[in-house]
């Protein structure tokens, strides 16, 4: 595909046309974020690892009284399960099936963006193709993005995707419900290795099945609404 995520050879594009195609991206990007402040949505990029638990979060996200409009772009590269599952959850949802494509960009966004009604949404997920490098580097007009990392992936994983990691506002650490099934890791191990290569970033640990953290994600929400809402004000009093 290509050299800017570390995907593919880096003699096959020069820097020349790397540039060009993410300040393309980056138009498309301003453009659904736009888009998204004009209509007073909060837009949300969701990462991670195939089976970190992106789907089941916002499908826990939607079972709980947050009481707020949510709507989402599901991508994958051949099925449209998690936006099935998502819209039987209750979120008016799109899927972006991708091909070959190891991520999300901004105009596959943008076109499921029309495809979209929201004018009750208050957020917009985006639920990105499940990779740890090359969504991290592609702008997709969110206002705030986070991965997902299952306890079971391993306490190490923020060393190995260290630029995933220092991209984020947060980290979300799933499936904790099965931390006592899982011999010498524990939720120090995955903090403690988050803080070698973002220090900065904060980590939630969420279980989508018992429910454990919920609150906390919640409120981190509602603060991502607030902030816009400071902001919108701001440019109004300007």
């Amino acid at each position: 595909m290509c050299d800017t995520c570390g995907c593919g050879d880096p003699d096959v594009v020069s820097v020349t046309v790397r540039e060009n195609i993410l300040a393309q991206n980056d138009r498309a990007a301003g453009h659904n974020r736009e888009h998204l402040q004009a209509r007073g949505v909060v837009g949300i990029n969701l990462m991670g690892s195939p089976g970190a638990g992106k789907t089941a979060v916002l499908e826990a996200t939607a079972r709980s009284r947050l009481g707020l409009g949510l709507a989402a772009v599901s991508g994958d590269l051949a099925t449209d399960r998690d936006a099935e599952r998502l819209r039987a959850a209750g979120i008016q949802s799109v899927g972006i099936t991708t091909g070959s494509a190891c991520h999300l960009d901004a105009r596959l966004v943008h076109r499921a963006l029309h495809r979209l009604d929201l004018s009750g949404a208050q957020l917009f997920f985006i639920e990105n193709v499940g990779n740890l490098v090359c969504p991290a580097i592609y702008d997709l007009g969110q206002a705030a993005s986070l991965v997902a990392m299952a306890v079971t992936e391993g306490e190490d994983k923020p060393l190995k995707y260290p630029v995933m990691f220092q991209r984020v506002d947060l980290v979300l650490l799933t499936k904790v419900d099965l931390l006592p099934h899982l011999a010498g890791v524990s939720v120090a191990g995955f903090q403690e290795a988050l803080e070698q290569v973002a220090p900065a970033v904060p980590m939630i640990g969420v279980s989508a099945t018992s429910g454990e953290g919920m609150g906390e994600w919640l409120a981190w929400l509602r603060a991502r609404l607030d902030d816009a809402g400071r902001a919108r004000a701001a440019a109004r009093s300007d």
